[in-house]
């Protein structure tokens, strides 16, 4: 009897040890199984294998990215250790710091709890239990670590690593700009299905969505404070729901760090709570509308069920799963796609998506441009409706004057005056005022949507829809190039998308709601 319950322990835990991989590693399976379920490997010079690869790109930026953020996070943790500087001090403070311990080429920004929580939401986050010698095992390289950031004067500081991460991701995503402004002119697109069946491809899609909001749901670890960028454009309590950690933890850094759940107040677990819910229903919402879109517009649920799959597999998503600011808003875009043939539903949904995160508001006058002759007026009545209804949601809440609120949900903001709470490429040393004339190109490029194709269908809809959230990154100032989920949905509906000519709002709108 005792032999048999020593069997059945051992193979428990051979069986029920399972660890979430490191995104490195994700990196190139998914990327090679993406090859062999969606490669054209009889057209190899095709459209769809280029889209293919662009797609696959992206990852590379976003391993550089977290790479930086990382080591950032290191430092970070080391000069609090050291109780040189402490979570509130400012980036210059951690420069001055540094430089006078002679780290040399290895930067610093504050430690602050937003960005300690960036690092830990869009890199590593999750716990495991491990055997004692697992744990002595794993701490050792992360001192390295430290030991090399400290004492290497050419080993590249975090800053640098963030900016080529960031310079990487902005070149692919201007092929992905570039290819999307271009597909109006793509008449001929031929049925290219998956290589495998839609069964295969629903087990896997399955599977994967599985595992992803299990990682949401088990997910125990530190956890950020608030979602979004507190001081960025947007919706106040969007902000207040905290973003889940759901990738592999790097324990051993000290200091001070985002709270565990048993560290937290009953309020911040309980938004916790409902942040993971409407992250595991915004992914829901996402593959579904997918799905939906190519079964209903596309007439191809093989399509539809093959580009869901897609998205579960790369990288991004895995590694973004419990972020709520990148997939509510996917979401919303994508229902508002569904619903293109009711406009007073789509403006519903594209108010929802504007008011929470502003920046799919420049989708405006696409739309409108879309249901110019007819539908024009449901669509603004739809948009009109929800914006009011979030506003006057705002006024419920005391954190700041209902004034400043708005100002923030409509993007209200000097890019100047504004520019101390900036994050991500535009906090790496760039004088802010370089961000006018990308402002500037993005609002003329959201004008030429509006009038150019003068006939407008549902593919150029997708198409222009997605190619305006690409250009939005650019100039994002608090994340710019990571809030991929804005466009990717769209992106792939407009790869395996058909000729959709027909399709233009004359012909299959409907004036009721």
């Amino acid at each position: 009897m005792e032999s048999r319950t020593r069997v059945l322990k051992f193979m428990s835990e051979i069986l029920l040890y399972y660890r979430r991989p490191d995104p490195t590693t994700w990196v190139y399976l998914s990327s090679f199984l993406t090859i062999g379920l969606y490669f054209v490997f009889h057209r190899f010079w095709s459209i769809r294998n280029l889209d293919i690869v662009l797609l696959i790109l992206l990852a590379p930026g976003l391993l550089i990215v977290h790479e930086g953020y990382r080591r950032q996070l290191i430092q970070s943790e080391t000069l609090v250790q050291d109780g040189l500087v402490d979570h509130s001090e400012t980036p210059s403070r951690v420069d001055a710091v540094v430089a006078s311990r002679a780290v040399g080429a290895v930067d610093a920004l504050s430690a602050a709890l937003p960005l300690l929580a960036l690092v830990q939401t869009e890199t590593d986050a999750a716990s495991i239990t491990m055997d004692p010698s697992d744990v002595t095992s794993e701490s050792s390289p992360i001192d390295d670590q430290k030991e090399k950031a400290s004492n290497d004067p050419a080993r590249l500081g975090p800053r640098e690593i963030q900016r080529l991460g960031f310079f990487y991701l902005f070149i692919v995503e201007a092929f992905l700009l570039l290819r999307l402004m271009l597909d109006p002119l793509m008449v001929r697109r031929p049925l290219l299905d998956p290589n495998l069946t839609s069964g295969g491809l629903t087990f896997i899609g399955i599977s994967l969505f599985i595992f992803m909001m299990a990682n949401v749901v088990t997910s125990d670890s530190r956890i950020q404070v608030t979602q979004g960028p507190a001081l960025g454009p947007g919706y106040a309590l969007m902000n207040m729901l905290p973003a889940i950690p759901t990738r592999p933890a790097t324990d051993g850094l000290g200091g001070s760090s985002p709270p565990t759940p048993a560290e937290m107040s009953a309020s911040q677990i309980r938004l916790a709570t409902i942040a993971k819910a409407l992250a595991i229903a915004a992914h829901l919402a996402i593959v579904t509308g997918i799905v939906l879109i190519a079964n209903r517009h596309f007439a191809n649920i093989r399509a539809g069920v093959g580009c869901a799959t897609f998205y579960l597999m790369l990288p991004y998503t895995a590694q973004m799963t419990g972020r709520v600011d990148h997939a509510l808003p996917a979401a919303l875009l994508l229902w508002a796609v569904l619903s293109y043939r009711r406009p007073f539903i789509a403006g519903i949904f594209l108010g929802l998506a504007g008011g929470l995160v502003y920046y799919p508001l420049f989708l405006l006058p696409l739309w409108f441009s879309f249901y110019w002759q007819r539908g024009a007026r449901q669509f603004a009545v739809g948009v009109v409706a929800m914006l009011a209804l979030l506003m006057l949601a705002l006024s419920f809440d005391d954190t700041a004057s209902l004034t400043e609120h708005l100002r923030r949900m409509f993007g209200l903001l000097n890019p100047n005056r504004d520019a101390l709470g900036l994050r991500g490429f535009w906090s790496l040393g760039w004088e802010p005022i370089w961000r006018l004339p990308v402002i500037v190109a993005f609002v003329i490029l959201c004008a030429f949507f509006a009038i150019w194709p003068a006939q407008k269908n549902l593919g150029t809809l997708i198409s222009g829809s997605a190619a305006v959230m690409v250009a939005a990154q650019f100039w994002h100032g608090y994340g710019g190039g990571l809030y991929i989920a804005w466009f990717l949905p769209l992106l792939l509906l407009t790869v395996f998308r058909p000729n959709l000519q027909d399709r233009i709002a004359t012909k299959v709108v409907t004036t009721g709601a």
